[in-house]
């Protein structure tokens, strides 16, 4: 893209983010109906069916590809990015998919792994839509049919039903056909598109049925599911684990599960092997075990025998991975039990000026990290975990996944509660957002439902998008800091807990506000895109309940850059023997630098790693009049906003002065570098010419010292020799006459002796002396000899040869006829003939 607001230009008059024709509400009714304010609260907060209103979960907007798929009320738009890029006259147009069986307003579309079916969902209906193909722009009409069906009607859409908390498909499923439904009751329903539609294949529940005749205090938003999330990692049960949050805060797990029909990589299996393995063997050799431990143990192994058995045969490890249809195992007759709710240590905080509010949403980020000693893995890569809890007031939990959920079952033993650690409470601001005007607008934040969306290509990025706006957060830093701690040498805890303590936070960043203080209202954030295709740019798309939508250019972020810093601060050079040569010598140095040891940073306020905006955009609900009315809130709104952008600009200036001391000062060292580098070459030129004429006279000194140093040595050991041992022994006099007799073997009596090896050798050599002149004639007339056989056998050619072969023939029979004929005539002349010739 050529500037950073193209797809703004292009995308703010595009037709596929018009509002839904509805004739029956008055434009301006509808318009405020999208608005979250003091008026329309109660529509927020109450569960409507075919309701335009933006409450709860909403997801409208994806992209697959380059193409962009919108939810607008009960119609589903489709359009090109590519074609709106190339086509940026007024001719933009869209696709409508024509589905007769979606008759409900739709909250969430998600795209399944395979990019060819769309599930959608409302208060109370799920349904699955088959996509057309990617020339679909190319098509003439704006209507195109898509087979569309609803799933589980029985289940999702009667009157008793129970609401939609989320839906998502599993990224195991086979085809990616398996579609995971979770209602508020905290039932999931797995759903095979490929099979069946109606019945689901598999049903989990996260809250145990009520049992009449017992009373238990409790809340009822215990008891309310609002979303689930499924596990990640390397070798362990991350992967076959699924988390599931209350509306209350509380975090349930069951593990394991696996879809009815999955698609599993074949080096899981094997890692998942390994780690049960290595648990198993450790239990071995501990005495304190329990038995109910032990029982865990065999359970997990005969689950994960018989998952290999599933593979096919010929399955190697280490080998190439590959995905393998494998079913859930049955050999474990008990149900996956249901694990929680989670402990949260330290218990988290609650924020200033707010009372709290009902968790919302919660995503689990992994982040991988490679290991680069061989001693500890061979390279194997090293996962930490984390999950994120959001909730109404803009309050965030990041916890730290220490202790892995492993598979359970249901049992009578002591299993206990598994226990999340709270590393931080993020504070999105939204509090001190609303207090800006009255403390009566605080009560919006009960309309407020803020999800999370994970970068496609960053894992360390998240974003969260709710009624007020988008914020950025980076967990990159925290996850960095972690794995420093983590690798700590030895068993210090006092320097874990300092890497603890000084490690940093996640960065929040403000994206986009909604929130105006002029009207006391907002236009909630229904959607939120980024492409993770090659032929569009990395961008985040961000849709609200206005139809407007805005977008932000990101920065793709250097990992090998990251990596390479990461590995050149925590190396030890002190203690590298390599480096011991470049150890400065004790007293002042030679030579003292004008820069300080440590590499240049540039401020943090010229940094913009993702390339975000430092102030968010705004992005208010039009206003009915088209003057500014002033208001104390509206003036104290626009003081704040001043007072940062001054600050901003004023830290600006200050790191723009730094920078260029900062040149200054290094353009001053580069000229005091080069004079030394001069004077260094002078000084070595000097030297060199100096000691030209005396490393010759330096080298003959040294040999001759050698060579009387070696004669000197000689001396010294033949006298050692002599003093040691001054008479001959046994074995020195046997060889001194085994030489004896050899040299009378080869001289024997004189010079003139035949039977000594020296005349025998001689007489020898005379001998070939005098046949060699033979054998070169001999082969010499045997190469003439085949020199003449071949160039008569080049004579001729194989047609020529055969014609001759032929003639010959011929001539043979001509000359049997003759003398056939001869011998028949002397007989009748009764004369004596002499016998023919043999051929």
């Amino acid at each position: 893209m050529d500037s950073d607001n193209d797809w703004s230009t292009i995308l703010t008059d595009h037709p596929i983010f018009s509002l839904p024709k509805l004739s029956s509400e008055p434009a301006a009714k509808r318009r405020s109906s999208l608005e979250l304010s003091s008026n329309t609260l109660p529509d927020f907060t109450n569960v409507k069916e075919d309701s335009e209103t933006p409450s709860g979960r909403r997801q409208v907007m994806l992209l697959k590809g380059a193409d962009l798929i919108l939810a607008a009320g009960k119609q589903i738009r489709m359009a090109s990015l590519n074609d709106a890029r190339l086509n940026q006259g007024p001719a933009k147009t869209y696709k409508t998919l024509h589905t007769p069986n979606i008759q409900f307003e739709i909250q969430q579309i998600v795209l399944n792994p395979s990019g060819k079916l769309l599930a959608v969902a409302g208060t109370y209906q799920v349904a699955v839509v088959v996509l057309p193909r990617s020339t679909f722009a190319r098509l003439v009409p704006d209507t195109i049919d898509c087979k569309s069906v609803q799933v589980g009607q029985y289940y999702h859409a009667s009157e008793a039903s129970a609401p939609i908390a989320k839906i998502d498909w599993h990224p195991w499923g086979e085809a990616g056909s398996t579609l995971l439904v979770m209602t508020i009751d905290g039932k999931l329903r797995e759903y095979d598109i490929s099979i069946e539609t109606e019945e689901p294949q598999q049903l989990l529940s996260f809250m145990p049925e009520k049992k009449f005749k017992s009373f238990h205090a409790e809340d009822p938003s215990e008891r309310e599911v609002v979303s689930f999330t499924l596990g990640k990692g390397g070798a362990d049960w991350g992967p076959l684990t699924l988390y599931a949050l209350t509306r209350s805060g509380d975090i349930h797990a069951i593990c394991p599960y696996m879809p009815k029909n999955a698609s599993v990589p074949s080096s899981y299996v094997h890692a998942l092997d390994c780690f049960v393995s290595a648990k198993r063997e450790y239990l071995a050799h501990d005495t304190s075990s329990s038995k109910d431990l032990s029982m865990l143990y065999d359970y997990q192994h005969k689950y994960v025998s018989a998952l290999l058995k599933q593979l096919p045969s010929g399955t190697i490890i280490p080998g190439l991975s590959r995905s393998v249809l494998m079913h859930p195992p049955t050999i474990v007759k008990l149900q996956p039990t249901r694990q929680g709710p989670f402990l949260l240590q330290p218990s988290p905080r609650m924020l200033d000026g707010s009372e709290g509010g009902f968790a919302t949403d919660i995503s689990y980020l992994v982040f991988g990290l490679q290991q680069d000693d061989p001693d500890d893995g061979g390279g194997e890569p090293m996962y930490l975990g984390a999950v994120l809890v959001a909730y109404q007031d803009g309050r965030i939990d990041v916890c730290l996944d220490v202790e892995k959920v492993e598979a359970k079952w249901e049992g009578k033993q002591n299993q206990g509660l598994p226990m999340l650690a709270v590393y931080e409470n993020v504070d999105l601001g939204l509090v001190s957002l609303l207090k800006q005007a009255s403390d009566k607008d605080l009560d919006l934040l009960q309309g407020n439902h803020p999800l999370f969306y994970s970068d496609p290509i960053h894992d360390d990025t998240v974003y969260a998008y709710h009624a007020f706006g988008v914020h950025s957060l980076h967990l990159g830093p925290v996850f960095q800091d972690l794995v420093s701690a983590l690798r700590v040498e030895g068993d210090d805890e006092i320097s874990l807990q300092e890497a603890l303590q000084n490690s940093t936070c996640t960065t929040v960043q403000p994206i986009l506000s909604t929130y105006s203080i002029e009207r006391r209202c907002s236009n909630p954030v229904t959607g939120v895109a980024i492409p993770n295709d090659v032929y569009l740019t990395y961008t985040i798309f961000i849709l609200t309940s206005a139809m407007r939508v805005t977008t932000f250019p990101l920065s793709l972020q250097d990992e090998s850059k990251q990596k390479q810093e990461e590995s050149f601060t925590t190396e030890d050079f002190g203690g590298n023997t390599a480096t011991a040569f470049f150890t400065p010598l004790d007293g002042p140095a030679a030579y003292m630098s004008l820069l300080d040891d440590e590499s240049y940073k540039p401020p943090d306020v010229l940094l913009r790693p993702s390339g975000l905006p430092s102030s968010p955009r705004l992005s208010l609900p039009p206003s009915g009049s088209k003057e500014l009315v002033l208001t104390p809130e509206t003036l104290r709104f626009v003081g704040t906003t001043v007072a940062n952008l001054r600050a901003q600009i004023h830290e600006i200036q200050l790191a723009y002065q730094t920078a260029e001391r900062r040149v200054a000062l290094q353009q001053q060292e580069l000229i005091r570098q080069v004079e030394k580098c001069r004077n260094l070459n002078q000084l070595n030129e000097h030297m060199r010419q100096d000691s030209l004429g005396e490393i010759p006279k330096r080298i003959d000194s040294i040999e001759d010292r050698q060579k009387t140093l070696l004669g000197r040595l000689d001396r010294t050991l033949q006298a050692l020799m002599q003093k040691a041992c001054p008479e001959l022994s046994e074995h020195e006099m046997k060889w001194f006459d085994e030489l004896k007799r050899m040299k009378e073997e080869i001289s024997r009596s004189g010079r003139y002796d035949g039977e000594s090896l020296v005349a025998r050798t001689r007489q020898l050599e005379r001998e070939f002396s005098r046949l060699i002149p033979n054998l070169k004639a001999i082969a010499e007339k045997e190469k003439r000899h085949k020199e003449k056989l071949a160039e008569n056998t080049r004579v001729l050619g194989a047609s020529q040869a055969f014609e001759l072969g032929e003639r010959s023939s011929y001539e043979r029979g001509r000359l049997h006829e003759l003398e056939t004929d001869l011998v028949r005539l002397a007989s009748q002349l009764d004369l004596n003939l002499e016998r023919p010739p043999t051929r």
